[in-house]
This record gives C-alpha cells, structure tokens and sequence, in this order.
C-alpha cells in the first residue's frame, strides 16, 4: 500500500513537471510570436506614417505615372494596367520626396524626378524577372507568367523610356544624367551577379560590389536627385547621397536574410537565391570564418553548384549555426549607427527623424 502510494505519488509530480515544461513552452512560443507581431506592426506604422505625411504629393506622383504611361495600344494598355495594380511600399519614391522636404518643398520637378525614378524601378524588376524565370512578385503572378517574356521585356522598355521622359518634364540636366547613369550601374550590377554566381564566389568584397550596384545605387539617386530640385548644398547633398548608401546597403542585406526563413509574408521561396548559385552574406561569413572540415565541406557544396533541396537546407542551417545571421545584423547595425553620425550634419527637423526611423524599418522589417 505504502509503495503504491509513492508509485502515484512520483507518476504526479512527473505529470506536474511535464505540464510545467508544456506550459513554459507554450508562453515561449507566444511570447517569441508576440514579439514578432508587435515589431512587424510597428515596422508597418514607421513606412505607414510617412506615406501618410506625404500621401498628397505620392498620389499626384502616381497620377503622373499613370498618365505618362497611358497609350493607344490596346495589349500595352492592359498589360500595364495590370502591373500597376502592385504598387507596393514605393520606398524609392518616398526618399525622393523626404530628401526634398528634409531641405525645402515638394515641387513639379521633384514629383517628376519621383516618378522617373520610380519607373525605373519597375522596369528593372520586369526585366530581372524574364532573366532569373520567375513566376511570382509579392505573391503576384509577374508579367512573363500571365504573357511571355517578349512582352515583358518590351514592357519594361517601356517603362524605361517613360522613366527618361519624366526625368526631362524636371527640366534640369542633371536628372537626364542621373537617370541614364543608374540605369547603367543597375545592368552591371545584374550581370556582376549573374558572373559571380558563375564563378560560385563566396567573397564578401564582390558581394558588396554587387548590392551597391543594385540596390544602394537607387536609393543614392533617389536623394540626390529630390535634393537636387531644392536649394540644399552640394556638401549636403553628399552627407545625405552616403547615408542613402548604407540605408541601400541594409535593404538589401535584411531582403537576402528572408532567404534563410520559411514565411508567407516574403513572398518567395526560402533558398531561391542558392537555387540560382547566389551566396548572401550570411553564408559568405558562415563559411569564411569557419576553417573546420564541415566549413570545408559547405564551400565544395557551394564552388560544384546545381544544388539539391537537401544541399541547400543544409547550407541554410550551416549559416545560421555558425553565426552568419548574427553577423549580417551586426554588419547593418553598424551602417545605422553611421548613417545616424551622417544625418546629423544635416537640417534638424522632423524628416531628418523620418529618415532615421526609415534606417530602424529597414532593420526590423518583415517583408
């Protein structure tokens, strides 16, 4: 009896104890989902914010792309209008119209300037579509899905003749110039990537090379060319060309982290970029700080291609077991800190918060 009592006994202290390490669990992982809920919503309420401040002047931007746009062609006509039904966060426009308010007024040139810019954009990500075969943009069939990539390709000609158009409407050289010039720099950034992920480069230093061409570059113009359509200085000018450097720079680092995560709010397929034999830099790291045999293994896996599902999920976790996540936050925490050293030479008001509150977005982002 008295043995039967302490058997009962220790079967419910252990039920205890396994209820106790279910519960703790639970709260972990609500509490871990809370944290990313709240950071996400206030990540929303950062670009949310500003685009309500300037949600007057985006929509005559948008206006001005829709009517510049507009054609006589019924199947241009229709394939355009449906690509803009996808507008997204318009971030690129956004920092032409805060460099403008941060040293003046939003006027025609710099809605103009916005627009070209904007166009630009777009027609890049038409084109990198037809060359990297994608199907989906943010969950949205692209252009060479729903027709072929003749059209795609004469779409995204389109735009970019468009994009030239309303760098003209500015009536200042400079943003011909500048618009001609970026369009350059986005082509050798995409060709610079498609060699390096020929070559299966795992260098940091022609990684950057590349994201600077096709990320930083465009945030660079964006703020050149709104500060250019006010009376700010050539000096500040340069202060706020720099820090848009590093806020591209970051963008591009956080966009290359969804690739390690499974989550339906990014929009592509975790591991895309190793399908295609791009290495981002939290694997750059993880396997160039890593001097071990399965360091060495993960590089043979990376330098022979062609990879597997398996391979690549392996790569995935190689990463972030061996600290290549951590580093890239370390990496774009760093770029803010010299981004906030930079944004302090420049006009105290409130866009200058604005543009520092973009720099944490960037960071904490969840799409």
């Amino acid at each position: 009896m008295h043995f039967s009592t302490i058997k009962i006994t220790n079967i419910v202290v252990s039920s205890a104890e396994i209820v106790k390490i279910f519960c703790n669990f639970v709260v972990k992982k609500v509490r871990s989902r809370l944290r990313t809920l709240l950071i996400s919503e206030m990540s929303k309420t950062t670009i949310e914010k500003i685009r309500q401040l300037l949600s007057a002047e985006l929509d005559a931007m948008n206006t001005i792309i829709r009517t510049s746009l507009s054609t006589s062609d019924p199947l241009m006509g229709r394939v355009v209008e449906q690509y803009l039904r996808t507008k997204g966060k318009q971030i690129r426009p956004l920092l032409v119209l805060l460099s403008a308010r941060l040293f003046g007024e939003i006027n025609d040139s710099t809605l103009h300037a916005a627009a070209a810019l904007e166009m630009l954009h777009n027609a890049t990500l038409i084109h990198d579509d037809v060359v990297d075969n994608a199907d989906y943009r943010r969950r949205t069939p692209t252009l060479n899905k729903d027709f072929d990539n003749r059209i795609a390709v004469l779409v995204g000609d389109f735009f970019v003749s468009t994009a030239l158009q309303e760098a003209i409407r500015t009536k200042d050289m400079k943003a011909v110039v500048s618009v001609a010039e970026l369009g350059k720099e986005l082509s050798l950034g995409e060709i610079d990537q498609i060699s390096n992920a020929r070559d299966r480069a795992i260098d940091e230093g022609r990684y950057f090379e590349v994201i600077s061409k096709k990320t930083a570059s465009l945030f660079m113009k964006c703020v050149k060319m709104g500060a250019e359509t006010t009376e700010a200085t050539d000096e500040e000018i340069q202060c706020l060309i720099e820090y848009a450097r590093l806020l591209g720079l970051c963008f591009q680092i956080k966009d290359d982290i969804f690739d390690y995560y499974e989550d339906k709010e990014v929009g592509k397929p975790t591991g895309n970029d190793l399908r295609e034999n791009k290495v981002s830099l939290p694997l750059i790291y993880a396997v160039n700080s890593n001097s071990r045999e399965d360091g060495s293994a993960m590089r043979s896996l990376l330098v022979r291609g062609d990879l597997t599902d398996g391979e690549i999920q392996t790569l995935i976790e190689f990463a972030k077991d061996n600290g290549g996540i951590e580093y890239a936050y370390s990496v774009m925490e760093k770029m803010r800190d010299e981004g906030e050293m930079l944004l302090g030479s420049l006009p105290d008001n409130e866009w200058r918060d604005r543009f520092a509150e973009l720099f944490e977005f960037t960071i904490k982002r969840h799409s």
